[in-house]
């Protein structure tokens, strides 16, 4: 028996409804497959827990959480509350005290699932996005001086480092060698980020020489949202910024039919310390309490945390249970369907329970 140990933080808006969905999915995944096991903590961390104590987590989180294999987490954000709040104090130190400096999106159009793409279908947009997640434009540095003032002064400094870069570069270009195309597409702005940027393509054409048989392009990050919509099928695999690779990801999930469909880890490559797994979706208060969050992405970002965890079988298994009813039709609202969360995740174990593989 294989036993994990996952540390559950839901936190905001629908991110407890989707937790509890994945949550209970694993169990009937560890049930079906018969020797694994997932030992489940959770931690109430979030904007109550801010409301309460003044704090987004207590001081000693990330050492609570050093213990365990990985961390699954919900969405943090809160309307009361504000967002520098909310994402500096909860999930940011997470990824970079535990230095997940590599953050991976894939994006494809799941069977049942209709793109806003005209003609494209599954099958025609199958990417992976992999942003550098622990420095460049939000590294956290900068000021304000002469606040309230006429002359006031904001900065907000990207950091480039040589370290930082090679790292991310290395691993996007070996995530590319796995994949059957091999090809990946370094995404920059170095005719006008003239410093940082310029040193990003550089040190991307040095990583290339390591790894011969991958096919590499570049593209200008206002030129790949072109490329992205009318030229889904030129890509692959893509490497970009901290924030070029935030947006670039929120478009994929889009084009992909939803972001209630988009998930992402947050990989520490050298698993110094646990990795930590989340949809993209954010904590969207509209629609928390209602039971029509969508829980696929949570479900997804499952598969990949088995994935990290070297469970590679059980996440197929999971992924093709999710697939199947996405192709049944059991869809939520987001995606054009009628499901509620509780709908979409009973199927989804049912099929689970049922398959014969």
């Amino acid at each position: 028996m294989r036993t994990y140990k996952i540390a559950a933080i839901p936190a905001d808006g629908i991110g407890p409804e989707v937790i509890d969905a994945g949550i209970e999915v694993l169990s009937v995944l560890a049930q079906r497959v018969g020797d694994v096991r997932f030992d489940v903590a959770t931690f109430d961390w979030g904007s109550d827990y801010y409301k309460k104590t003044g704090l987004m987590m207590p001081e000693d989180g990330l050492e609570q959480l050093k213990p365990f294999d990985a961390i699954y987490f919900g969405a943090v954000g809160a309307p009361d509350v504000p967002d520098h709040i909310t994402l500096w104090g909860l999930r940011l130190p997470i990824c970079q005290g535990f230095d997940q400096y590599a953050n991976v999106r894939p994006t494809k159009i799941i069977s049942g699932v209709t793109s806003p793409l005209r003609g494209v279908d599954a099958g025609d947009l199958d990417w992976v996005i992999v942003r550098e997640n622990s420095e460049g434009e939000y590294s956290g540095h900068g000021g304000r001086a002469h606040k309230g003032m006429p002359e006031e002064v904001g900065t907000e400094v990207s950091i480039f480092t040589r370290v930082g870069v090679t790292r991310i570069m290395r691993y996007a270009f070996k995530l590319a060698q796995s994949r059957p195309r091999k090809f990946l597409t370094v995404v920059t702005k170095s005719n006008a980020q003239r410093f940082g940027m310029v040193m990003w393509d550089e040190i991307a054409a040095e990583v290339a020489q390591e790894f011969p048989d991958v096919t590499w392009d570049k593209m200008l990050v206002d030129a790949m949202t072109v490329r992205m919509v009318k030229n889904p099928q030129s890509l692959d695999t893509i490497v970009a910024t901290n924030l070029h690779a935030d947006i670039l990801s929120d478009l994929a999930g889009a084009l992909a039919g939803s972001l209630g469909v988009a998930p992402t880890a947050n990989i520490d490559p050298e698993r110094r310390f646990p990795s930590m797994f989340e949809p993209i979706h954010g904590s969207a208060f509209d629609i928390t309490g209602k039971g029509i969050a969508n829980p696929v992405a949570t479900f997804w970002t499952a598969s990949q945390m088995l994935d990290h965890l070297g469970e590679p079988e059980t996440s197929a298994r999971l992924m093709r249970a999710v697939e199947k009813v996405c192709a049944d039709g059991i869809l939520t609202p987001d995606v054009g369907g009628t499901a509620t969360t509780k709908d979409v995740t009973n199927a989804v174990c049912e099929a689970i329970r049922g398959e014969n593989i």
